[in-house]
């Protein structure tokens, strides 16, 4: 009876390590695919957070196409308001009374022109004589001493400047003083 039992004991020996070298692979073989899940979802949460940027990023680009694509053709329709402007401007009393509808046709047309722009987020920059010069929205063309005025101040509007949106199109034409108040 001795042998049997030796021989059980044995057995049980042998199915006892059976069981740990099973259950050291088993274990080795979880913590590799914990390990692959692990980089799985590194990996998701990536790509994921990539799409998201990538949309983002396409959203944005979206609305400044939407917003600043027409910059050129607006920039290429400032000549023509500044044309209008001169026309107006040089029209006298006299050239007003001749060639009234004339006159008229230009100012209706001007008018609708800047409609346009406005249609279109194109807000023009109109500065006043004695304003302070503003270098971001400003182009200086002249320094003069003017008598009664400070340095740094606007004494003459050349051209209207123009915005698009928040964007500098063209910068207003002006004089700014070079004289310290006296």
């Amino acid at each position: 009876m001795s042998d049997k039992k030796d021989e059980i004991f044995e057995d049980q020996a042998q199915v006892d390590e059976t069981f740990e070298d099973v259950l050291a692979e088993e274990i080795d073989e979880l913590e590799a695919l914990r390990a692959e899940r692990d980089e799985l979802r590194d990996r998701f949460m990536r790509a994921l957070a990539d799409a998201e940027n990538a949309r983002k990023r396409a959203d944005k680009e979206r609305r400044e196409a939407e917003n600043y694509g027409g910059s050129k053709l607006a920039r290429d329709m400032l000549p023509v308001f500044d044309a209008l402007h001169r026309a107006l401007e040089a029209a006298t009393d006299e050239v007003r009374a001749a060639a009234g509808p004339m006159i008229e046709g230009v100012e209706l047309t001007q008018r609708e022109l800047l409609n346009v722009f406005a249609r279109h987020g194109i807000k023009a920059l109109a500065p006043e004589v004695g304003e302070k010069f503003d270098p971001q929205i400003h182009e200086a063309m002249f320094e003069a001493p003017v008598p009664n005025t400070v340095a740094g101040d606007i004494i003459q509007v050349m051209e209207k400047g123009f915005m698009l949106h928040d964007r500098l199109l063209r910068p207003a034409k002006v004089g700014v003083s070079s004289m310290p108040k006296s």
